[in-house]
C-alpha cells in the first residue's frame, strides 16, 4: 500500500486535476490519496473567516462569492455536463458555508476559523474524487474526520491515536477499489466538530494514515523537483537533495523548510516507512528519498522565515527574568497556539521570534503586559542555516543588519532587517 499527499498547487486548476489522474493511471497498488484544498483556496478562506468574524458583511459576500466561482470555473474545465452529480454536491458546501455566516460568530475565532477552513479540502477531494471516477480512476471517497480523531484544541488539533488507529482501520479497507481519496489537514472531534492540524497539515495526515496502515511509502507530490537546499523564491542555485535522513528530516522541517510539515516525520521513523518527494510536473524525476540515509554531513541548507516579528519581554520592576516567569511566558504562546520560532534570554529579558500571527500575538500580548514590559518589532526575517559555515552566513547577511543570532555545531539562526526596519 503506498499513501500519496497532492498539495493545492497539483489542484489549482483543471489542467492540474488531469495531470494527477494521469500520474495515478501508472500505478496498479492499492493508494489512499491525501489532497489538499484547491490552489490558495486555504488562504482564502482564512480572509473570509476574518471578514466574518470582523462583520465585515461586503467583503465576505465578496469574497465568498470569488472562492465559489473559482471552484465552479475549474469543474466547467473538467465536467462537459453541467447537471452533473458533482455540481450539486459542492452547490451544498457552498450553501452550508452560508448559512453559517447568518448567525454571528461565537467568541472562539480559532473555533470558528476550523468550521470555516475545513470546506477547501472538502471542496477539493468531492471535485477530484468525481473527475477521477469520471475517466475510468475509480476511487472511493472518504470524509477523514470520520476516522482521524483529536482534542478540542482548534487549528492544533492533537491526534487520539487510539481512536485514530481503530477508525482508519475500519474506513481504509481496501476490497474491490484500489484508491481512496480524503482529506488532509483537518479531523474531528469525539462531537463530530470540524478540527485542524495546524498550517500545512495534509503531510501529517498522510503520515498518520502510512503509520497506521502500515503502508511501504509515502509520496509528496511538490512542484519542485524535491527537497532543496533553499527556497527558489529566496535563493539563486538551489541544489537537489537526493537524500535525507530521518533526522536531517525533521531538523529541516522544523526550522520551517516549507516542503515537509515538521510532524510528518515522527510517525514514519517509528516504523521505517520511506518517505519520497517527487514532481508531480516531471514525475519520471527522482526525487528526495527520506529514510535511513547514512552521510556525515549534507551542503549548507537555508531556510528563509519573512514576515516575522520579535517579541521583547522584561519585567516590569527591572527585575530577573526567572524560571518562573520563562513558565509564565512560554505557557502564554503554548496556550494561544503561537508557535515559537526561536528564543534568546539575558538576565533581564527574554525575546522570542514568531511568524506574524496578528489574532494569537495580540491574545499573548494582552495576557502577558498584565506583568511584562512588552515591545514589538516587525518587517523581520529569520534565516536558518544547517551545516552552516562562515562563507554562508557572510552570503545571507549581506547588506542585512542582524538582530539577534545563535549557532550550535550545525545550526546557525538570524534575525535580521533591511535598513528602516520597524519598530512598534
Amino acid at each position: 500500500m503506498l499513501v500519496f499527499k497532492f498539495g493545492g498547487a497539483s489542484v489549482k486548476n483543471a489542467a492540474s486535476v488531469r495531470n494527477i489522474a494521469n500520474i495515478l493511471k501508472k500505478y496498479n497498488e492499492n493508494i489512499v490519496v491525501v489532497l489538499s484544498a484547491m490552489g490558495k483556496t486555504t488562504n482564502a478562506l482564512e480572509q473570509i473567516t476574518d471578514d466574518y468574524v470582523n462583520n465585515q458583511k461586503v467583503e465576505l459576500e465578496r469574497n465568498f462569492e470569488n472562492l465559489r466561482a473559482y471552484h465552479y470555473y475549474i469543474m466547467k474545465g473538467l465536467f462537459d455536463d453541467d447537471k452533473h452529480p458533482v455540481y450539486g454536491k459542492v452547490k451544498e458546501i457552498f450553501t452550508i458555508m452560508k448559512a453559517k455566516f447568518e448567525k454571528p460568530p461565537t467568541l472562539d475565532y480559532d473555533f470558528d476559523y476550523d468550521q470555516i477552513v475545513c470546506n477547501g479540502e472538502l471542496l477539493s477531494t468531492i471535485i477530484v474524487s468525481a473527475y477521477l471516477n469520471e475517466v475510468g480512476v475509480k476511487t472511493e471517497w472518504r470524509d477523514i474526520r470520520e476516522s482521524l480523531k483529536t482534542d478540542n484544541k482548534y487549528r492544533e488539533g492533537r491526534v487520539n491515536w487510539e481512536l485514530t488507529d481503530q477508525l482508519v482501520k475500519k474506513n481504509f479497507r481496501f476490497n474491490s477499489n484500489h484508491l481512496f481519496l480524503t482529506q488532509g489537514f483537518l479531523g474531528s472531534t469525539r462531537n463530530n466538530l470540524s478540527t485542524t492540524l495546524g498550517r500545512e497539515g495534509s503531510d501529517y495526515t498522510a503520515a498518520i494514515l502510512a503509520y497506521i496502515i502500515d503502508a511501504e511509502k509515502v509520496i509528496i507530490w511538490k512542484d519542485v523537483t524535491g527537497v532543496l537546499n533553499a527556497d527558489p523564491k529566496w535563493f539563486d542555485d538551489t541544489v537537489l537533495l537526493e537524500q535525507l535522513s530521518y533526522h536531517d528530516a525533521i531538523e529541516l522541517a522544523y526550522y520551517g523548510a516549507s516542503v515537509i510539515h515538521p510532524k510528518t516525520i515522527q510517525p514514519l521513523k517509528k516504523k521505517s516507512i520511506p518517505l519520497h518527494v517527487k514532481s508531480f510536473v516531471q514525475p519520471e524525476m527522482e526525487g528526495t528519498l527520506v529514510g535511513t540515509s547514512n552521510y556525515d554531513k549534507l551542503i549548507p541548507s537555508f531556510i528563509f522565515k519573512m514576515n516575522q516579528v520579535l517579541v521583547h519581554i522584561s519585567a516590569k520592576d527591572f527585575s530577573f527574568i526567572t524560571e518562573d516567569s520563562l513558565s509564565i511566558i512560554i505557557g502564554s504562546f503554548a496556550k494561544h497556539g503561537l508557535k515559537i520560532n526561536l528564543m534568546q534570554n539575558t538576565a533581564i529579558s527574554f525575546q522570542v521570534c514568531v511568524n506574524k500571527d496578528e489574532n494569537r500575538l495580540k491574545r499573548v500580548i494582552s495576557e502577558l503586559e498584565e506583568m511584562f514590559l512588552i515591545d514589538t518589532e516587525t518587517e523581520l526575517e529569520l534565516v536558518t542555516i544547517r551545516y552552516y559555515d562562515q562563507a554562508t552566513i557572510d552570503r545571507v547577511t549581506d547588506n542585512k543588519e542582524i538582530i539577534l543570532e545563535q549557532h550550535n555545531k550545525t545550526v546557525a539562526q538570524m534575525v535580521m532587517k533591511d535598513k528602516g526596519g520597524n519598530l512598534i
